[in-house]
């Protein structure tokens, strides 16, 4: 491989690091609304925690299907683990922090994980626009399987913007920060299917 190639999966590695950290980084204002809680009513709060946790499913499911996504292709693919390996590490954080009981608003089922909850239930999710279910198996050639990925990644970051509009403010930051995130990884994923054999 090329000099670049060296480069640019160093990259890969670092950028998947920062854009994780930024991402969940958006948990960690979860007091600032505690105050208005306290004076909205009881019916009123159990509505918006019913909201908020339907719309951390929807959006758990989306990056469950993306996560699915890449591990079908460094199985299929072996050689493109190297690339890919952080990025999919990134998404199940994603998919962890994004997840019903990641911010105490619902538990997932006894002995699953969230993460485990939003893979189990990614076939079963409502339909979100812009975000098809993934096809059976990857590409049958790398360079292609990874450029299927960029633009699922770049589908899942439509879909995560799109979420916005109906978020509550943390859910939101949090939001923006893995659409962020993922607009990166499909940039990344574009120049790696450039170095990556068919």
């Amino acid at each position: 491989m090329r000099r670049t190639g060296t480069t640019r999966r160093g990259a890969l590695t670092v950028t998947g690091a920062i854009a994780l950290g930024a991402a969940l980084a958006g948990c960690g204002d979860g007091d600032s609304g505690e105050g208005r809680k306290g004076s909205a009513p009881a019916g009123a709060r159990e509505a918006a925690a019913k909201a908020e946790s339907a719309l951390r499913l929807r959006a758990a499911r989306t990056s469950g299907t993306l996560l699915a996504q890449y591990e079908q292709v460094v199985t299929a693919h072996p050689a493109t683990a190297a690339g890919l390996v952080p990025l999919r590490d990134a998404v199940r954080a994603h998919t962890e922090a994004l997840s019903p009981g990641a911010d105490g608003t619902a538990r997932p089922g006894a002995g699953e994980t969230a993460g485990t909850t939003a893979m189990r239930g990614a076939d079963r999710a409502p339909a979100v626009s812009g975000s098809p279910a993934p096809s059976g198996s990857p590409a049958a050639d790398a360079r292609t399987a990874v450029k299927e990925l960029a633009a699922a990644e770049r589908r899942t970051a439509d879909t995560h913007t799109a979420m916005l509009l109906t978020a509550p403010p943390e859910l939101a930051r949090l939001l923006a920060s893995i659409a962020a995130a993922g607009a990166a990884h499909a940039y990344l994923l574009t120049e790696l299917a450039k170095e990556t054999s068919s």
